[in-house]
C-alpha cells in the first residue's frame, strides 16, 4: 500500500466511470450523453498520461 500513487487510482476510476457512461448512453440511445462521456474519457486519460510523464520527469515514479 505504501507505493500506491493515489492520483492514478482516481484517474483510472474516473476513466472507468466515463466508459460506463458511454455504455449507459448506448443503452438509452442518447447521442449527446455518449459524446459527453467520450470527451470526458479523452480528457481524463490525457490528464492521466500527462501527469505520469510529469512525475516520471521529476523522478517521482
Amino acid at each position: 500500500m505504501k507505493n500506491i500513487k493515489w492520483i492514478f487510482v482516481i484517474y483510472s476510476l474516473a476513466a472507468v466511470a466515463a466508459m460506463c457512461g458511454i455504455g449507459i448512453a448506448v443503452g438509452i440511445r442518447s447521442i449527446s450523453v455518449a459524446l459527453i462521456s467520450m470527451l470526458a474519457l479523452v480528457l481524463i486519460m490525457g490528464n492521466g498520461f500527462k501527469t505520469k510523464k510529469k512525475m516520471r520527469e521529476q523522478g517521482l515514479l
